[in-house]
């Protein structure tokens, strides 16, 4: 029998979600506030009624070209998100229905690589890329970010694919299902909220992943992250320029994350309860 929740607490407990969620967003809300600034007005200091002008997004535009950044991370973000899940789904079905003495092991040892500082093997992966040619590369950058979120991908989706029950797959087999058919037609459609999940939380780490594109691309591969890198100059930092380029380059992920939250949430919660 669930229990009883009072009025005041459920009013307490819903005012401490909304003031923790507005320290989180707030600087997400500022760095918007500050794009709609001029640069005298940027610089000085905390206030949180813009002028409202536009000259900043006019000024970024015309020193780069937006579309071409964004066009990379899209190519980037959901190539990479689609390369990782094409690996991981029959990795993870196999860890989690045909599990060996090791597999805990082999899991540990994934997620560990996940600990490794980017900057310990940021010179053998760059040596690596110049020498095979994929510098500056779209293609580069996608191998790069699949394998950087390649661990977290499939500790989720075996976490998913946990809670199916096995006895459904046997039952497929005894049906003449083969192994393929068994992924693609049995287990893929009843893990789709944890894979959609999956797939949404993989684009969003690729779309914000920074170290690794702003030092392996100049100028042809280069996403929205070195995009905003390149407001920062040597004559100083432009906060109203650099507001609007972190604007803009934030809004696409973010309108997504918000249209997408239910399925995202169900996704994460997903056999969570019985």
């Amino acid at each position: 029998m669930a229990r009883a929740v009072s009025k005041r607490r459920t009013v307490f407990f819903t005012v401490l979600a909304w003031i923790v969620a507005l320290v989180i967003f707030f600087p997400i809300l500022y760095t918007i506030i500050t794009s709609f600034k001029s640069e005298t007005e940027a610089i000085q200091g905390f206030n949180l009624i813009p002028s409202g002008t536009v000259e900043s997004y006019a000024a970024v535009q015309a020193q780069s070209n937006y579309f071409k950044f964004f066009l990379n991370s899209v190519i980037i973000s959901v190539g990479s998100t689609f390369l990782a899940l094409l690996i991981s789904v029959p990795a993870a079905w196999a860890m989690a229905f045909s599990p060996t003495p090791r597999t805990k092991d082999v899991l540990m040892w994934m997620l560990s690589t996940k600990m490794m500082p980017a900057a310990a093997v940021m010179v053998p992966i760059y040596l690596l890329f110049r020498d095979f040619g994929l510098l500056d590369s779209r293609f580069g950058l996608t191998i790069m970010l699949t394998m950087i979120n390649l661990p977290i991908v499939v500790w989720m989706l075996y976490t998913y694919f946990r809670e199916i029950p096995g006895e459904i797959l046997e039952a497929a087999r005894m049906d003449g299902a083969s192994l393929w058919g068994e992924i693609a037609y049995v287990l893929t459609p009843m893990a789709v909220p944890g894979i959609a999940s999956t797939m949404l939380l993989n684009i969003i780490l690729a779309w914000n992943e920074a170290f690794w594109t702003i030092r392996l691309t100049t100028t042809n591969a280069a996403p929205l992250t070195a995009f905003i890198a390149s407001f920062s100059s040597p004559q100083g930092l432009f906060w109203a320029k650099l507001s609007a380029a972190s604007t803009l380059a934030i809004a696409p992920i973010l309108i997504m994350g918000w249209f997408s939250q239910k399925q995202l949430v169900r996704g994460l919660t997903f056999g969570a309860v019985k």
